[in-house]
């Protein structure tokens, strides 16, 4: 068995890594000290220990004995309005903007034109559902200025049409440019985004 091979496909798994970055993390770790390698690994056994995902908004959190994430637990938040986003990235930006104060939910991806990618459907209608009798009245979709976030937004709208009677769905401002994900917008822009968000 080739270890370094073996290896360096494990880390190509990772989003956005090539088989030569692969590589070169694996003769990075070996020139390292052990004491950095083992860091390393107790850090990536920690996670499964260590981190729970919520089963309200199903963001990860840290936390073992906390049954809901910080978000979810807050009684001083909004009910009446959820925000979904593409994944936890986009949460932890919206929260940095410092202007939303309703609840979260993470689609976990995005669909694209050519029918790949996934969305958590069955979970976002049962976590709609829900919410109505917690008197939500607004749902906003935070998803990237992308030809993937338009076509995740569309289907959405479809998820929620039965609900249209009893819920307004609105979709952020153009503070955002085309092609920009919401993971890399700065505060301002996304609280422009907020601030300006219209009917969807």
């Amino acid at each position: 068995m080739d270890h370094i091979d073996e290896l360096a496909r494990a880390l190509t798994k990772l989003p956005g890594i090539g088989p030569r970055q692969g590589k070169r993390f694996v003769y990075y770790l070996l020139a390292a000290p052990a004491s950095e390698r083992a860091k390393l690994a107790e850090l990536i056994t920690a996670l499964g220990n260590n981190v729970r995902q919520c089963p309200e908004c199903l963001r990860f959190y840290n936390g073992t004995t906390a049954l809901l994430c910080n978000y979810c637990s807050d009684t001083k938040r909004d009910d009446t309005e959820l925000m979904l986003v593409e994944k936890d990235q986009d949460l932890a930006a919206v929260e940095r903007a410092g202007t939303y104060r309703g609840r979260y939910f993470v689609l976990g991806g995005v669909l694209t034109l050519s029918g790949k990618g996934a969305i958590r459907e069955k979970e976002l209608v049962r976590a709609i559902e829900k919410r109505l009798t917690n008197g939500l009245t607004e749902v906003v979709l935070a998803l990237g200025a992308t030809s993937e976030g338009e076509h995740t937004a569309d289907r959405v709208r479809q998820l929620l049409a039965p609900y249209r009677d009893h819920v307004r769905v609105s979709q952020l401002g153009r503070g955002l440019a085309t092609g920009s994900e919401l993971e890399y917008s700065d505060a301002e822009t996304l609280r422009a985004a907020l601030t300006n968000r219209k009917e969807a």
